[in-house]
């Protein structure tokens, strides 16, 4: 065999080993090929050039505020625990605006309870693979604004009590009763989701169609998609 006859079986032997290896863990996380941040140093670097990027552990910043992280248990739509914390965060101007929302609310004797926040993209994934409904989860072709640290899945609570105020469903309710202008519900129902949507839409949040919970931070289209994963955040 000559010297270009071993290159060649070397080149061949190489692309063969190539196309039998599995796929990268990136590209499982990232079958559509979005711009995602998904690196601490990429993270911190934009964080640096605009202070705005920050992801804000709402716990911290929200006083009285009550976590109830559904994903890092098993008790949601899949069944299975996708977060390994139970932690909520925030773009730092969305966290100011849950603060002054927290803030009003307090007059009432109300706070937030928060079910969802900053979401990472393969949690997405996973969603719309167990329940591929774009109205009510967010395809992961397109990304979803929980992703951009920029959407809160939130309730109502008594401030006293700390227990949830009466909704027009469950929270993840796939049902047209979750719809926030459904209107066959209970007087109560009504009245403390109608409290919920004004406040938030009063200081900057946009309630969606199909579900009463889930609100869009107004600018949420400036903010990059994420995937980071909770630890990396807060190591």
């Amino acid at each position: 065999m000559n010297r270009t006859t071993k290159i060649l079986a070397l080149l061949l032997l190489s692309a063969f080993m190539f196309s039998c290896a599995p796929k990268s863990t990136s590209k499982h996380r990232n079958p559509y090929n979005l711009s995602l941040v998904n690196t601490v140093k990429e993270y911190k670097t934009q964080v640096a050039e605009n202070p705005e990027m920050e992801l804000i552990d709402l716990e911290k910043e929200l006083k009285n505020v009550v976590l109830d992280i559904r994903y890092a248990t098993g008790n949601n739509f899949t069944n299975e625990v996708i977060y390994q914390s139970p932690k909520a965060f925030a773009r730092k101007p969305v966290a100011a605006a849950l603060k002054l929302v927290q803030d009003s609310l307090a007059s009432l004797n109300l706070g937030l309870k928060v079910y969802d926040a900053y979401r990472p993209y393969v949690a997405t994934l996973k969603f719309y693979e167990v329940y591929p409904d774009p109205d009510f989860v967010a395809s992961p072709k397109t990304g979803s604004r929980h992703n951009r640290g920029c959407a809160v899945d939130v309730s109502l609570v008594n401030l006293t009590t700390r227990q949830e105020l009466e909704m027009p469903t469950a929270f993840d309710d796939f049902s047209e009763k979750a719809h926030s202008a459904y209107t066959d519900l209970t007087e109560a129902a009504l009245q403390n989701r109608t409290i919920l949507i004004g406040v938030m839409s009063h200081f900057g949040f946009s309630v969606i169609s199909s579900e009463w919970w889930h609100f869009d931070f107004n600018g949420w289209e400036d903010f990059p998609l994420m995937d980071l994963s909770f630890e990396e955040l807060t190591n």
